[in-house]
């Protein structure tokens, strides 16, 4: 859950280690996309914890900035006796719910960093649940190994491409299992990354996909992130065998004065924040 200017929430101590000096806007390929971010999250995941940890919790599932979880929503159902992938898993609190639950997670992510506190979790809650170092576009899982997958904000933003993503997880899921994800709703984009009163204001093109990319005084991308359209995200879903169910957009709660990054109780009254795809692999 980051943003794409620099606002509050985007922690300076990972921006002097990695020596991130400015924004390039122009495309960015995967292997250099992957890099870059693999060495953001093992820079960041210190602070990251510190700053968001508590909110997540050590054993909750938690969709979203807005505070949507699972035991509310039941978007993956009755998770019992499931074997439920965790995409981008952080420090896989969602997985540790999930075991919990009765499911048997694999959590994965691409950073070593985030999935030594995953360690962490595992300790001090007692569910082991198995952590796996990966790109969620190659995922070292046998075909038609799982009954569901899950993402609350993790991989998709960073990859290159989400129909690679996605394939994978075609691959890896059984006939008709679900595949839910929360991700920064599309039109998010099109306004500036602050919680305050500038962040009403339209400033960015919605149909601009060039990535948010932060560079280092060669050049080099030291943070990427990738915006699709809410349409581009539904033509990836069919292209690769999903058929979505659900779109959930969760309204800001009443009493809900958490500001995260760009995410606050100012802009949540007006638009959404989160765009949740709740799909299952469509074998018609």
């Amino acid at each position: 859950m980051t943003e794409q200017d620099g606002s509050q929430d985007r922690h300076v101590s990972a921006e002097r280690r990695l020596g991130t000096v400015g924004i390039a806007h122009r495309p960015v390929g995967r292997r250099e996309a992957t890099a870059a971010n693999l060495a953001w999250w093992d820079a960041d995941a210190d602070e990251y914890q510190a700053t968001h940890g508590q909110f997540l919790g050590d054993a909750d599932f938690v969709w979203c900035p807005e505070g949507l979880r699972e035991d509310d929503a039941a978007l993956l159902g009755d998770v019992r006796g499931l074997r439920v992938v965790e995409i981008g898993c952080g420090q896989a609190a969602c997985s540790r719910w999930l075991a919990r639950s009765g499911a048997h997670p694999v959590a994965v992510d691409l950073s070593w960093g985030m999935l030594a506190h995953a360690r962490e979790g595992n300790a001090r809650t007692g569910p082991v649940v198995p952590l796996v170092q990966a790109t969620a576009e190659e995922l070292p899982l046998a075909t038609g190994s799982m009954d569901a997958a899950c993402s609350a904000f993790g991989a998709i933003p960073f990859v290159a491409s989400v129909e690679a993503v996605f394939h994978e997880l075609h691959r890896v899921l059984r006939p008709g299992a679900r595949w839910v994800f929360s991700v920064t709703h599309p039109m998010r984009w099109i306004f500036p990354d602050d919680p305050g009163p500038n962040g009403l204001t339209a400033t960015q093109p919605y149909f601009d996909r060039t990535p948010y990319t932060e560079v280092d005084a060669e050049g080099r991308a030291t943070y990427v992130e990738y915006h699709r359209t809410v349409g581009d995200y539904v033509r990836a879903l069919t292209k690769t065998g999903f058929l979505l169910e659900d779109l959930v957009e969760p309204e800001w709660p009443e009493g809900h004065t958490r500001v995260w990054g760009q995410w606050s109780p100012l802009r949540g009254k007006l638009f959404p924040g989160t765009a949740i795809f709740s799909t299952r692999r469509d074998d018609r």
